[in-house]
């Protein structure tokens, strides 16, 4: 058992001022309510965060990684729950072993429409995880905070659309879209980002944009 980091603990104190970007925030009346679990453990090299990469039989966000998560149930009683549950049925972890420390506001997935709630977690108690659901989850990684802010894996990448944004290039996959803005966020507001080059970009793969283009 290990103890929640200062980084983390202040960053969940202010978590609700987080400013959302315009073009995240929920249009009023819209989506249907999800949520997501930013689960960060104390790994063998040091701070991480648990990902999934989606499966690319998927009919939504088709291969892309992502925080463990999905659509808030009526049963689940709010997007904790949910967040919880989700990661369960995706990476098996033990929810006993989750010490929830807050949420971020609402954020709004048009691809999808979803109003996404960000859970901020401390893996208190860590457990064996794995691809729990193969038709929804390819792969689960425990990657590491420092190979997420090493400037070398870095990269702003450029849609077809010509919205730029951030993006993370480890542990063989390309973090973008959502997952990378999040990621970006809570890097620079727990004070854990290393000055990197955002003029570095490149375009979204081809491969990325047929799967990203299902559904």
């Amino acid at each position: 058992m290990t103890e929640v980091p200062d980084w983390l603990d202040r960053l969940a104190t202010q978590a609700q001022r987080i400013r959302v970007p315009r073009y995240l925030r929920p249009p009023d009346g819209a989506g249907r309510a999800a949520a997501v679990l930013m689960l960060f453990g104390e790994g063998p090299l040091g701070p991480d965060v648990l990902l999934i990469q989606r499966s690319t039989r998927g009919r939504r966000h088709a291969g892309q990684p992502a925080f463990p998560g999905g659509g808030v149930d009526p049963d689940d009683g709010g997007p904790v729950a949910a967040a919880l549950r989700e990661a369960e049925e995706e990476t098996g972890v033990d929810p006993s072993g989750v010490h929830v420390l807050g949420t971020m506001p609402e954020l709004y997935l048009d691809r999808s429409d979803n109003r996404v709630t960000p859970v901020i977690a401390w893996w208190r108690e860590p457990s064996a995880v794995h691809a729990a659901s193969p038709h929804e989850v390819d792969s689960v990684e425990r990657v590491p905070i420092a190979e997420l802010v090493d400037p070398g894996n870095r990269v702003t990448l450029r849609h077809p659309s010509g919205f730029a944004g951030p993006a993370f290039q480890v542990r063989g996959m390309l973090v973008w879209g959502f997952t990378a803005m999040v990621l970006d966020t809570v890097l620079r507001e727990g004070g854990l980002e290393r000055p990197w080059d955002p003029t570095r970009v490149e375009d979204l793969p081809q491969h990325v944009i047929d799967l990203a283009s299902r559904g």
